[in-house]
C-alpha cells in the first residue's frame, strides 16, 4: 500500500542510498551518538556506585549495550566501511 501512496504521488524509490549524508540525517546521527554515548556513561557510573552486585551487572549489561549501539553507527559512518556493507 505505502508504495502505491508513493507511485500515486509521482515519487520514485532510491534503490540504494545516495553517498553523502543530508543536513537532517547528520542531525538525527548526532543526536543518536549523543544519546548512546549518554547512555552508556550513566550506566557506568550507576553500575559503579550500585551496592546489589546484581543490578550492577545488569547496568554494566546495559552500558556494554549502548556501547555497541555507538560502535555500530560510527561503523556505518567510516567510509572505509562502505564497500562492506
Amino acid at each position: 500500500m505505502y508504495q502505491t501512496n508513493q507511485q500515486q504521488a509521482g515519487q520514485q524509490i532510491m534503490p540504494e542510498p545516495p553517498n553523502v549524508v543530508s543536513t537532517k540525517d547528520f542531525l538525527y546521527l548526532t543526536d543518536a551518538l549523543s544519546w548512546e554515548l549518554g547512555a552508556m556513561k550513566m550506566m557506568h557510573h550507576a553500575a559503579l556506585n550500585c551496592t546489589d552486585p546484581e543490578i550492577s551487572t545488569y547496568l554494566h549489561q546495559a552500558g556494554q549495550m549502548h556501547q555497541a549501539h555507538y560502535q555500530q553507527l560510527l561503523t556505518h559512518l567510516n567510509p572505509a566501511n562502505a564497500a562492506n556493507m
